[in-house]
């Protein structure tokens, strides 16, 4: 264990680190310091219990910065790892998207160029054995798959993978590698001159891969885009301001960030961006945050494009890292950003972290989710945009400018249960692989396959029948019209996934969304031009 001397010095840093952020060294008295540290002395002196003051510390560190704001953290040297490797775009590892299903690992597929696709792994495969430990059962968990399949790339794990129907293992010795981590889940023409990106987080790699997806669709005739922002919940700062700059014109304000002890700081569009021209359309919802907000607020405040959805999350903090000996660190918020209207998109915190975070199921209950008569603004929130004077709020999120309600009746129970324990993945996988040439010599893209391929009520009840085998699921909603064809779509999705890619899934779903249709239509009508929308 560490000494109780090292536990107050490493305290006591990190007081001084949260000090200097929020405003000076001058702020912590001695006479705070000593009282601290007496209390630290009578814990050890007098606790019922011996200590592990490197845990001890932790919690401290921890507890001090959940009482400042919801999004000051301290993060171990692990958690500082794991939580930087999906924005810094990729890890080392076999290359394989899974689900843990009936306490086994599925493979749903392997990462296109990957150490698994290379030796053969495909979609539906069960891991049951790594490195000759049993890798099924209710130990496995995501972290024992993480621990087991990611390492140093060069090394080896061998694999047993047992298909259905097979009577003996398969084992594979696979070679780790440097996998990326793609931050833009699909790219599609929507008609024969909009395009459409979802963009899953602003990643060190999200300006490259998005400045491709544009000159792809570019090359297939788009003059328009859709940028679909939903559930995205933020990344890098200085991406989102790279990302804006593409659409707007030189010398416009992107966002400013202002702090106690952090002097304003603007940050401004130059003349690079490759689509200064065209409809844009950006869509949003409650789990937008962050980079999703500054890229939708700039869009809406020039007036460069409308934005379509929900009210987002409502995150406008800025949090900087201050790194500690132990290569731990503490991510402290230390500015505010402003959309270029001067709005604050944060939403209030002055009750607790819980009740934060509740904000989420107390908009479902208030049913701002499902009509938009249900959110209110006042008028000290009220700002105009730079070019054309429309009225927009700030204080909680960007507001759309066209609202688009959460369709609550399409989720069924039985749906629920069914995505849950795995059932439609499981069921698409096994489909695709009994099918799989048919399928592929039946339809050669995914246009073709969204135009012809349909789930009859034949299939639905091969559906049904394998939940009651397998799962010991009944459908209790099958009278619910609305809640069938969902489940349709989800399914002919998860063909598309496995026959094709992830981003077939997104197109096939995407044809139904609500979002997805008006987003086309106020590109398609007159409403751009009515609104003065600069494109």
């Amino acid at each position: 264990m560490k000494t109780l001397k090292h536990m107050t010095r490493l305290l006591t840093l990190t007081i001084l680190l949260v000090s200097l952020a929020a405003s000076s060294f001058s702020q912590v008295s001695q006479e705070q310091m000593e009282k601290l540290q007496r209390a630290l002395q009578f814990i050890e002196f007098a606790y019922i219990e011996e200590l592990d003051d490197e845990k001890l510390v932790e919690d401290a560190i921890r507890g001090m910065l959940r009482e400042l704001d919801p999004h000051s953290r301290y993060l171990s040297a692990d958690e500082l790892r794991r939580a930087n490797e999906p924005l810094e775009g990729s890890f080392e590892g076999i290359g394989i998207q899974f689900d843990l299903i009936n306490d086994t690992i599925v493979v749903v597929s392997p990462i296109p160029g990957g150490p698994s696709e290379k030796v053969g792994l495909m979609p539906g495969d069960k891991i049951v054995y790594i490195n000759g430990e049993e890798s099924y059962g209710s130990n496995v968990t995501n972290e024992f798959v993480q621990q087991k399949l990611r390492g140093e790339r060069g090394t080896e794990v061998e694999v047993s993978i047992h298909l259905t129907g097979a009577a003996e293992l398969l084992d594979f010795s696979i070679t780790r590698d440097k996998i990326p981590i793609h931050s833009v889940d699909a790219a599609f023409m929507a008609t024969p001159e909009t395009g459409y990106i979802k963009i899953n987080r602003f990643a060190r790699t999200t300006l490259r891969e998005v400045r491709d997806a544009i000159s792809d669709l570019k090359s297939e005739g788009m003059t328009n885009l859709i940028v679909d922002l939903n559930y995205n919940s933020g990344g890098y700062l200085d991406v989102a301001i790279d990302l804006t700059d593409e659409f707007l014109e030189r010398d416009q304000l992107i966002v400013y960030t202002e702090g106690h002890a952090a002097p304003r700081q603007e940050f401004k569009s130059t003349s690079r961006g490759n689509f200064k021209e065209g409809k844009v359309v950006v869509l949003i919802n409650e789990g937008s945050a962050s980079a999703s907000e500054i890229f939708a607020g700039a869009i809406q405040d020039w007036d460069r494009g409308l934005i379509v959805g929900r009210r987002s999350f409502g995150k406008g903090l800025v949090q900087r890292p201050f790194e500690l000996p132990d290569e731990s660190a503490i991510r402290l918020t230390t500015a505010q950003y402003h959309t270029p209207t001067g709005r604050s998109i944060q939403k209030p915190y002055d009750e607790g972290t819980d009740q934060y975070y509740a904000d989420l199921s107390n908009r479902l209950s208030s049913g701002e989710l499902v009509s938009p008569e249900n959110i209110t603004f006042p008028d000290s929130l009220k700002y105009s945009t730079k070019i054309n004077g429309r009225a927009v709020y700030g204080g909680g999120g960007i507001m759309p400018d066209f609202f688009t309600p959460l369709d609550t009746a399409e989720v069924s129970d039985y749906y629920s249960r069914m995505l849950r324990r795995g059932v439609l993945n499981t069921f698409g996988i096994e489909y695709t692989n009994r099918n799989r040439q048919t399928l592929s010599e039946q339809y050669d893209n995914v246009n073709d396959f969204i135009e012809n391929f349909h789930v009859d009520e034949a299939l639905i009840d091969s559906l049904r029948n394998y939940a009651a085998d397998q799962h010991d699921l009944v459908d209790d909603d099958n009278d619910n019209e609305k809640a069938v064809e969902h489940i349709k779509r989800q399914l002919k999705g998860q063909i598309a996934r496995n026959l094709f890619d992830f981003s077939a899934y997104i197109q096939v779903v995407m044809q139904h969304e609500n979002y997805f249709k008006e987003a086309i239509r106020i590109i398609e009508d007159d409403t751009f031009e009515q609104l003065q929308i600069r494109y």
